[in-house]
């Protein structure tokens, strides 16, 4: 993939096992600039959330990583981080389609496929972050995908058409990295507002699952601990999950 834009500090991979995995190695030895990234066509253990394995074909999707120092953000709100690489993917996938949005706490949908996964790792040391690893790994042309991936999709798939992905790389990272400034500055609210309005079935009443089991109940808030907050049907007191805690029950 031959990139445009040389304002980055970019490393091109032709493979590797994750573009996550070869950034630790590299802070292992030395100390990259903040906002390195990563960029492979091949992925041999690409993951996702939670230890899920993240599956690409060569050559068709962008697989990144980009590497932060934000030592400013306290580790409790870390959660900021996946925000701010989520709304910079739907900034830019939206201006190909309409219906993208944020699946919490942070893969990217259209309608009810999902488009691309984030992994964030990030490194904690006392009161402080002292890294952060940001993992993307984004749908653009792969047109079959395998069977145990249970609702994926692609850019092309969508709209019938070729995309770059060098050009859609480059957007992600000005928005990504203008969003990052915006925090600096403390513009924190003005992110958070635009994550939840984006949300995936924000105000809606859908079906989900808990420790409890099924239940109807619809999003009110996503705090800034990244703890999602909702309204059962029948239930006057709000629940809050932490990752992994609810499952969406996507309905067709």
């Amino acid at each position: 993939m031959q990139l445009n834009n040389k304002t980055y500090n970019i490393i091109e991979l032709e493979e590797t096992g994750s573009t996550n995995q070869y950034l630790r190695d590299i802070l292992s030895k030395s100390s990259p600039v903040e906002g390195t990234v990563v960029t492979t066509e091949f992925q041999t253990r690409g993951r996702g959330q939670m230890g899920n394995s993240w599956n690409s074909e060569k050559g068709k999707n962008l697989l990144f990583s980009i590497l932060l120092y934000p030592t400013m953000v306290e580790p409790i709100k870390q959660f900021i981080i996946s925000r701010i690489i989520s709304v910079a993917i739907h900034r830019v996938l939206s201006q190909f389609t309409d219906g993208i949005k944020i699946k919490w706490p942070n893969d990217i949908y259209h309608n009810n496929n999902k488009i691309a996964g984030i992994l964030i790792e990030n490194s904690l040391m006392g009161k402080a972050i002292t890294y952060s690893i940001v993992g993307v790994g984004l749908n653009i042309a792969q047109k079959s995908f395998s069977d145990n991936i249970p609702n994926p999709v692609s850019l092309s798939q969508i709209t019938g058409m070729e995309h770059s992905r060098a050009d859609i790389l480059d957007s992600v990272l000005r928005e990504f990295f203008f969003l990052y400034e915006e925090m600096k500055n403390n513009n924190v609210e003005k992110i958070e507002q635009e994550y939840f309005q984006n949300l995936f079935q924000r105000g809606e009443t859908c079906l989900y699952k808990d420790e409890r089991g099924e239940f109807r109940g619809k999003i009110v808030d996503v705090l800034p601990s990244g703890h999602l907050v909702m309204e059962a049907e029948s239930e006057a007191e709000k629940r809050k999950y932490a990752f992994k805690e609810v499952q969406f029950i996507i309905e067709k």
